[in-house]
């Protein structure tokens, strides 16, 4: 019941931090899209493979943009930082 609560408290931590303007959203984003693969796990162990894939095709639509941001990063190349 516990990881119940806690997805929901994640969405709807993730849909206040969507209505912050663009330069107040990196700090509380990060933690966000680090505390998403622990819960997504967590699910998945508690609930269903199937649930788990729900819920990370979910968190890749949500986060898309920071995902490729990371993912250049890794790369080596220096992607530009909306403002």
């Amino acid at each position: 019941m516990m990881l119940f609560w806690a997805c929901i408290f994640w969405v709807l931590a993730s849909a206040a931090v969507a209505m912050l303007p663009m330069r107040l959203q990196y700090v509380p984003g990060v933690a966000l899209l680090a505390m998403a693969p622990v819960l997504i796990i967590l699910a998945g162990l508690t609930w269903s493979w199937w649930i788990a894939a729900f819920a990370l095709f979910a968190f890749v639509s949500m986060f898309r943009n920071p995902l490729r941001y990371f993912l250049a990063r890794a790369r080596g190349e220096r992607p530009e930082i909306p403002r």
